[in-house]
């Protein structure tokens, strides 16, 4: 079957978003998802990216899986990354779905602006502080265990917001009783990030890509999925 290509996921029209002194306003309520993807499309036309404004639209709509149940792939051995919409562009919008017990590596954000909603179970994040080398240190190799600055659980439709000039992150699934999954929100778009080990600080570069697009499973070429060792996996899903 052919990829999709994002003509193929064509939004319905909605009514014109309302505009207030101050611009832009969230609406009390979104139905749909294609409606929220609307929302976004108009948002993310300024050239501005207003924090605030993406968090409340995004806490205006109330998961529903009917929406978005056709995205959601699962992997036996790790997260999945599954596009639902380019944006024109400016952004990537894409269902992550995390069996049980799942978590990402300790990475970043490529300088993009994150924003996380929780549409089904729940998912713990831990941040930590950028590895730092010391004053005279001199051996690139020698090893500085990461500074965790703050822990928090997100529950269904909880929103949270990261980027780079907050630090780190590790996500993960606590569960091992039942799959989560969430609504992932990077803008501008990236290819590539960087993922680090806990225990050393050491960076690592890896690549990023998607597991399916537009409900289509993605043909990537690379080995099978490795299972999660010493808290560490690829963020590439094929």
């Amino acid at each position: 079957m052919a990829t999709l290509t994002p003509a193929a996921r064509e939004i319905p029209s909605f009514p014109a978003p309302s505009y207030g002194t101050k611009g832009y306003l969230p609406p009390a309520s979104i139905s749909s998802l294609d409606e929220l993807i609307a929302h976004l499309r108009d948002i993310f036309a300024s050239p501005e990216v207003d924090i605030d404004l993406v968090q409340a639209v995004l806490r205006s709509y109330k998961s529903n899986p009917a929406d978005w149940k056709k995205f959601a792939k699962f992997d036996e051995y790790r997260y999945t990354r599954n596009l639902v919409d380019e944006g024109n562009g400016k952004y990537n919008l894409m269902l992550l779905c995390w069996g049980e017990g799942h978590g990402s590596p300790i990475h970043d954000h490529a300088d993009a602006h994150c924003f996380m909603k929780i549409l089904q179970g729940g998912l713990s994040e831990v941040r930590f502080e950028w590895p730092e080398k010391p004053e005279g240190q001199v051996d690139e190799d020698e090893n500085h265990s990461m500074k965790e600055t703050s822990r928090c659980d997100l529950s269904l439709n909880g929103v949270c917001y990261m980027s780079d000039a907050l630090g780190l992150h590790r996500v993960e699934n606590p569960s091992h009783t039942q799959p989560a999954v969430s609504l992932h929100l990077y803008s501008p778009p990236f290819s590539a990030c960087s993922m680090f080990d806990q225990r050393t600080g050491h960076e690592t570069k890896c690549k990023v890509t998607f597991w399916s697009k537009y409900g289509e499973k993605v043909n990537n070429t690379s080995s099978p999925p490795p299972q999660p060792s010493n808290g560490v996996v690829s963020l590439s899903a094929d």
